[in-house]
């Protein structure tokens, strides 16, 4: 259920009233913000009729929200949620993931290999304009013999690359036994095979991180806002939505990349939303035209793979741009993105 306040309510009744509603055996989320509050009742609201509350001569307004999502939905939240990531290394670097103005760039190897490519890679894509560094440490594969990534290892080469260019890290966790060596990343990500591990959701939601949540490959949008429900419900409301491409029964594509999500989960939920064309199609060439599609949906930002060799790359190189092409791509995207008033 969601209750709105007048304007001008002073703090005192706001406490009050959210007391008494607490002594009904009921949660409340508040969202302020500049001139709306907006109280979220969550727990059983079965019994609690949205009428009694307009009683009271500050509430604007209260209604029942249909969505599971509660607090992923914008009815619980109307101002968009904007996620604040800056670099440890250099306040300059990083973005407002959501405010509007931006469509941030996250950029870099599917998984990291050497120092010395992760080094490279991240000079490189911070040259041309990239606000974060993307990198897997441990690696989801399909197959049991395909490169499953450096570990532990990998978390520290990435570290090297922050502390070489300032540019905050996003890298995937898979598994809640990892959690302790992710204590200094930056966004964690939790990747499309891992959109429904409820247990791990919690985990992370408990954490207090930005979270990067990619669909799962046969999710529906309510699927998909559900698993970042639990997020925050668990106490995280830094929560990125990734629409990374969803199986279809065609196959000339890695996937197929669902741009109609973006302008439907900015309507239905106030969470910032990215695309990652890269895993959306899993072709090199294929990459730029998805990512100006993406710019002109309105994504706020994207994550793309780039290798600064891709024919010897250890994972996904037939997808990952060389940062020649990623250049040419960030001078593209913001001629887009000016369109829009946004900048990269």
């Amino acid at each position: 259920m969601i209750i709105v306040l007048k304007n001008n309510v002073t703090e005192e009744k706001i406490q009050n009233f959210i007391g008494g509603l607490k002594n009904r055996g009921l949660d409340v989320h508040v969202s302020k913000g500049e001139t709306t509050t907006v109280l979220g009742l969550i727990g059983d609201t079965s019994k609690v009729e949205p009428e009694e509350f307009l009683a009271y001569e500050f509430v604007e307004s209260a209604q029942r929200v249909k969505a599971a999502y509660k607090q992923a939905s914008r009815s619980f939240h109307p101002e968009d949620t904007v996620v604040s990531v800056r670099s440890k290394i250099d306040s300059t670097l990083g973005a407002d993931i959501g405010d509007g103005k931006t469509c941030s760039i996250i950029a870099g190897p599917c998984s990291v290999e050497t120092e010395s490519q992760i080094v490279d890679v991240a000079k490189a894509v911070k040259a041309s304009g990239a606000r974060f560094l993307r990198g897997g440490a441990f690696k989801p594969r399909t197959s049991p013999y395909s490169f499953q990534g450096l570990g532990a290892e990998g978390l520290d080469l990435l570290k090297i690359a922050r502390k070489e260019t300032g540019l905050p890290i996003v890298t995937e966790l898979m598994a809640i036994n990892q959690i302790p060596l992710f204590e200094d990343v930056d966004i964690i990500q939790v990747g499309a095979r891992n959109m429904q591990n409820f247990d791990l959701l919690k985990e992370v939601g408990h954490l207090g991180k930005p979270v990067l949540l990619k669909r799962g490959l046969a999710n529906t949008v309510k699927e998909f806002l559900m698993s970042a429900e639990y997020i925050m419900a668990s106490g995280c409301d830094k929560v990125i939505l990734c629409e990374r491409g969803i199986r279809t029964f065609d196959n000339y594509t890695r996937n197929c990349l669902d741009l109609s999500v973006v302008p439907f989960l900015k309507k239905e939920s106030h969470l910032p939303v990215i695309i990652d064309p890269s895993h959306a199609c899993g072709i090199r060439w294929m990459v730029p035209t998805l990512a100006k599609a993406a710019v002109a949906v309105g994504a706020d930002g994207l994550i793309i793979e780039v290798h600064n060799n891709p024919e010897k790359a250890l994972c996904d190189g037939e997808q990952s741009l060389t940062p020649a092409q990623f250049d040419d791509l960030m001078k593209v995207l913001a001629k887009y993105a000016a369109v829009e008033n946004r900048t990269l």
